[in-house]
């Protein structure tokens, strides 16, 4: 996608792997800065500023738990203090703990929702007061389970389904402030963990696929970008589905 984010300063959480980490490299690709969190792997996230750095990228990577509130804070201001605005904000990090729910424990329902939807809150509530004062976007990763809902993921499905409301609340309240807040909804994307199902359950999801394939990490990641380009200005509140038309 040509875009040309020259002088953007970016920041994504759960940056690492999988969709976080195609969405990095497509910020980078278009020239902006970029800042990412991560929770455990360290050796990862060097890697990656390695390659963003080799590339000609300002890269920044950040430690930490999402659901800390604290540390969502101290994160946002490292971006501004290393590049005195934050011009985007992409909340991505996200985990699963699936299960029936009569067999899903308190520990597996607070896990998620503190990830996937208290993390959302916790960056977007930093990123407030420095988007306030300069404008910027708000991209939110949800997923079509956040709509069409999925046995044995009631938790997560509750977390992304939260997102879509948070966004849609948010979006209103910052929409004086030149400050856009948009949510995009993938379906089922390759990443190490699609690679792995067997050939029955993939056949399974692809059979719910009108355009019968696994979205690439990087058709996501455009999605993302789209809507923090100028092109995207007039667009705010909006949950832009990517799922092959899983759901329409």
């Amino acid at each position: 996608m040509d875009v040309d984010l020259d002088g953007y300063s970016v920041l994504v959480t759960g940056g690492t792997r999988g969709i976080g980490r195609a969405i990095v490299q497509e910020f980078a690709e278009a020239g902006a800065r970029v800042a990412f969190t991560y929770r455990s792997s360290t050796s990862e996230a060097e890697a990656l500023v390695n390659e963003l750095e080799e590339q000609g990228t300002d890269a920044l990577s950040l430690q930490g738990d999402v659901a800390d509130t604290d540390v969502a804070q101290s994160h946002v201001d490292a971006v501004v203090d290393r590049w005195e605005t934050l011009d985007v904000l992409v909340n991505n990090a996200g985990i699963t703990r699936d299960g029936l729910m009569l067999r899903l424990t308190e520990e597996d329902w607070d896990a998620v929702l503190d990830t996937n939807l208290k993390g959302v809150f916790n960056f977007s509530k930093a990123a407030y007061r420095p988007m306030m004062r300069s404008g910027g976007s708000i991209i939110n990763i949800s997923s079509v389970v956040g709509t069409n809902g999925n046995a044995g993921q009631t938790n997560y499905a509750a977390s992304k389904a939260g997102i879509v409301g948070f966004s849609k609340s948010l979006a209103k309240e910052l929409g004086s402030r030149d400050v856009t807040v948009n949510v995009v909804a993938p379906g089922y994307v390759k990443t190490d963990m699609t690679d792995e199902l067997d050939d029955d359950t993939r056949k399974s999801i692809l059979d719910t696929v009108p355009l019968d394939r696994l979205a690439e990490p990087r058709e996501i990641a455009e999605s993302v970008l789209f809507l923090a380009s100028p092109a995207a200005d007039y667009i705010t509140g909006h949950v832009l589905h990517v799922n092959g038309g899983m759901s329409m």
